[in-house]
C-alpha cells in the first residue's frame, strides 16, 4: 500500500506569475476586508512591494506553505509596516484584515 502523502515532499516550485497573481489576490481581499478607498496607485505600489518581499523570502513561505497562521505572523513582522506607511492605515487594521482574508481563505 503505497502513501499519498509524497507530494508534500515534493512541492513544485510556482513560476513568477503564480506568485504575483497570489500576492495581487492577497492584496486586493485584505483592501476589501479595510474598507477603506485607497488609491490605485498605492495599490500598485504595495503591490510590488509585496512581491519583492515574498520573493525574497520564497524559500521559507513555501517551507510553510501548510501553515497559514505561520505566514500571517511573517506579514506581520516583514509586510504590515510597510503598508501602514504607504496606505496612512493602522497596523492593527491591517493586520486583522489580512489575517481574516488569508487564514480563512480556502484553497
Amino acid at each position: 500500500m503505497k502513501h499519498q502523502d509524497t507530494q508534500k515532499h515534493n512541492l513544485d516550485l510556482p513560476t513568477a506569475r503564480k506568485i504575483r497573481r497570489a500576492c495581487n489576490k492577497e492584496i486586493y481581499r485584505t483592501i476589501k476586508r479595510l474598507k477603506t478607498w485607497i488609491p490605485p496607485e498605492k495599490i500598485k505600489e504595495a503591490e510590488e512591494l509585496y512581491y519583492k518581499k515574498v520573493l525574497i523570502n520564497s524559500k521559507y513561505i513555501l517551507e510553510n506553505a501548510q501553515n497559514r497562521k505561520l505566514l500571517s505572523d511573517w506579514f506581520d513582522e516583514n509586510v504590515c509596516a510597510d503598508f501602514s506607511k504607504l496606505w496612512g492605515i493602522e497596523e492593527s487594521k491591517i493586520s486583522k484584515a489580512f489575517r481574516n482574508a488569508f487564514v480563512r481563505q480556502k484553497k
